[in-house]
């Protein structure tokens, strides 16, 4: 049985943590030094570090602070924000990062992935999607939620795995920061056309959440969230400890 995945979320500006509610209103939380190595010795399993305002205001992510983030943990971290071209791929890796997300560069140049995945391999490309509903379907936003850019996010998803992504992370829009709970029907139509594993984001409230995540949609790999964490909602070992007895394959 593989083993599900909790993945804190350091959403970083201005070189903050920042939080809000369906990608807008943020908070200023923490150092993302600081939060950092906490997650790594509390049992997350995996990091994401996100530059969210590298991709609108068309800069290269902050690489002084992601070096000191990235010597600061022991488990796989994930980078994404600003990342256009095989080279920032190459910049972000050399500071440490395990695996490189990308997303409004991938929809503007859609190669990126390939190329990516040529040169790094298929298990360092996360396709990081954000979508949310319009007109009945899934559209994928761009530049931090910001941006409708009209395409279908499944067929979106579809295309980004024949390129080349090892992996995918849904972020849904409607439930961001909002704590009812994952997008299990946004998800569950992801889950049925992935090859490669899929990570939850947005929605979780609590620690039933998870189990409903796991439960409800078992190809699921990993869920991810931010707030609850960050604002100690929720412990990470309390959390893993509460899915192991709900069944659910949790590295302790």
């Amino acid at each position: 049985m593989i083993t599900k995945r909790i993945i804190p979320c350091l959403d970083v500006k201005d070189g903050r943590v920042v939080k809000g509610v369906n990608f807008l209103g943020l908070a200023d939380v923490s150092s993302p030094v600081k939060l950092a190595k906490f997650y790594s010795e509390c049992g997350a399993d995996e990091l994401v570090f996100y530059d969210i305002t590298a991709s609108a205001e068309g800069r290269a992510l902050f690489t002084d602070i992601l070096c000191e983030a990235a010597s600061s943990v022991f488990i796989p971290l994930t980078v994404g924000g600003g990342i256009n071209t095989t080279e920032d791929f190459d910049r972000v890796l050399k500071c440490g990062a395990d695996k490189v997300s990308v997303n409004s560069g991938a929809i503007r140049n859609p190669d990126l992935i390939h190329a990516a995945a040529q040169k790094y391999g298929d298990q360092c490309v996360v396709l990081s999607v954000d979508a949310k509903r319009v007109d009945g379907g899934y559209h994928v936003f761009a530049k931090g939620g910001r941006e409708d850019t009209g395409m279908d996010a499944i067929e979106w998803i579809k295309r980004g795995q024949n390129m080349g992504a090892g992996e995918i992370v849904l972020n849904s829009i409607d439930t961001d920061g909002v704590k009812q709970g994952f997008d299990l029907e946004m998800l569950g139509a992801v889950c049925e056309i992935a090859t490669v594993p899929v990570i939850a984001s947005g929605g979780a409230g609590n620690m039933e959440h998870f189990t409903d995540l796991f439960k409800a949609l078992p190809t699921v790999d990993a869920g991810l969230a931010a707030s609850i964490f960050h604002f100690g909602e929720v412990d990470i070992k309390a959390l893993k400890e509460k899915l192991r007895n709900d069944g659910i394959n949790v590295r302790l």
